[in-house]
């Protein structure tokens, strides 16, 4: 088996035994990234000379017998919203193009603690604001399965690049579902952790009370190895939880004997195409065999959860993008009359059109004489629905459900509307108004041979129990292959005509 197609874990143990060096590794995959990256625009910035020199120090450092991770000298992709020292952060937009941070994120620290080797920054939907990765001012990804179609957003560059075996893993963000949705679409497993369980110090915010880093890769193990590494209190951001057991791998056991699944009946009605549904529904079938107890059950207010984030996200991230003002950092417009002018010209000029659309509702809802209307009103859906998942987990110890309504529209279908594009979100949007963790994992494909996936919510700090269920689902299933149309035939890499 080529380097590319190895999981994080299993090159993580070749580069263990000395049958793959650091340096080795990461140049094939920057090989690939060259060959590859022309057509998908999965990332918007590598650089090779750093990428080389990291990996000769991580390799320095296992020959030493420094006690590294398992994941010590595996590449990995880091979402262009989370801060990485030295080299250009641009949240995919034009106002941050020359960006370069001072600090690295929390996370990237974590990462880097372990010994890994950052292969470059993901293209993204702009600061997070879309579900197709084509609000971005560097051009939109393409989806590794047919590029015609999009890879789902807003962290599909990080999940393109793990699909396209680019990166054998990547970080990505996760507001309203950009983890688990981009997952699905690329065929590949996306991890949303519980509010709090990842620093978001250095992450780039859209929504604060949304945010969540959180890891993507081939496999559920991948996944539960990344969030092991991941997950630490830091006192450098106030909403980080200080968490007993972190030891997430060992939920990697192949039973769900006794498990209460529940399968909420409002997820299944209009919207929800035919073959989700089905694709869906045998994933729970699979689970009832292994010997999990699956009913359906009511699951209400998910007509409002919508509406809900939208006024919430929009208003947060009207507070927190107000920074860019083309002042400190950052895109500066040429022309303007005065201070106030330039302000307005820069940030006319840096914001695409969904940053700008979204900066306004948010503006909006905390205006004074709609404050009370909107805003607060979001305020208590939220709490309500988040009493509704407490009442589920009650009784459920996983809930089933699908990660979106369907496969991965094509290119432009729904950037032109965006409330069609809005609503992409509904399955995926409670999890973060709730701070709860989930978890996307690859089940089927449709009839255009476009990946579905399944997506698994647990109650907060239950990581464990979505992984479990992930994983015994996975082990039924088989090993997930790449995308057709990439193929690795002997080193050599190729793209089929879904890419020409």
């Amino acid at each position: 088996m080529e380097i590319m197609e190895l999981t994080a874990l299993e090159l993580g143990r070749e580069i263990k035994k000395k049958k793959v060096s650091v340096r080795e590794a990461a140049q094939a995959f920057l090989t690939r990234i060259a060959q590859m990256d022309k057509v998908l625009n999965s990332f918007v910035t590598v650089e090779e000379e750093h990428v080389l020199q990291r990996a000769d120090e991580v390799q320095a450092a296992l020959d030493r017998g420094a006690c590294l991770g398992p994941l010590a000298g595996v590449p990995a992709a880091v979402k262009d919203n989370i801060c990485t020292e030295g080299i250009k952060t641009t949240c995919s937009s034009k106002i941050l193009y020359n960006f370069v941070p001072p600090y690295s994120a929390q996370a990237v620290l974590q990462m880097q603690k372990q010994g890994a080797v950052i292969l470059g920054k993901t293209n993204m939907d702009e600061f997070a604001m879309g579900s197709t990765t084509e609000t971005s001012a560097f051009g939109p990804t393409r989806n590794p399965w047919n590029t015609e179609h999009v890879p789902g957003g807003s962290s599909g560059g990080s999940c393109a690049a793990v699909a396209a075996c680019e990166a054998p893993y990547a970080l990505g963000s996760d507001t309203g579902g950009s983890i688990r949705q981009p997952s699905s679409f690329c065929g590949v497993t996306g991890l949303k952790p519980t509010y709090g369980t990842v620093s978001r110090y250095g992450l780039i915010a859209y929504g604060s009370s949304l945010d969540q880093i959180g890891p993507i890769a081939k496999d559920v193990s991948d996944c539960a190895a990344i969030l092991e590494m991941l997950a630490a209190h830091d006192p450098k951001d106030s909403t980080s939880v200080k968490r007993a057991d972190c030891d997430f791998t060992e939920a990697l056991t192949d039973d769900v004997k006794g498990m209460r699944i529940g399968i909420p009946a409002d997820y299944f009605g209009e919207g929800l195409e035919e073959e989700v549904k089905e694709a869906v529904l045998r994933v729970a079938d699979v689970l009832r065999q292994k010997g999990a107890v699956v009913e359906e059950f009511p699951l209400s207010l998910v007509d409002y959860a919508i509406p809900a984030y939208y006024v919430i996200a929009s208003a947060e991230a009207s507070s927190n993008l107000a920074r860019f003002d083309g002042v400190k950092y950052g895109y500066r417009a040429s022309a303007y009359d005065g201070l106030h002018g330039m302000y307005k010209k820069s940030r006319s000029e840096g914001f695409g059109e969904e940053v700008k659309r979204r900066i306004m509702l948010g503006s909006f809802v905390l205006s004074s004489g709609y404050y009370d209307a909107y805003y607060l009103k979001a305020l208590r859906t939220k709490a309500l629905i988040r009493r509704a998942f407490d009442a589920a987990f009650e009784k459920y110890d996983v809930i089933l459900a699908p990660a979106s309504p369907g496969t991965a529209p094509r290119l432009g279908a729904s950037l032109g509307d965006p409330l069609k594009m809005y609503l992409g979100d509904i399955y995926t949007i409670s999890a973060n108004l709730a701070g709860l963790p989930g978890i996307s994992v690859p089940c089927s494909l449709d009839k255009n041979g476009l990946p579905i996936g399944v997506q698994m919510l647990g109650n907060c700090f239950m990581e464990k129990k979505i992984i479990r269920a992930a994983y015994t689902f996975e082990q039924a299933r088989g090993r997930w292959q790449a995308p057709p149309h990439v193929q690795i035939v002997s080193g050599a890499e190729k793209l089929g005509k879904a890419v020409d």
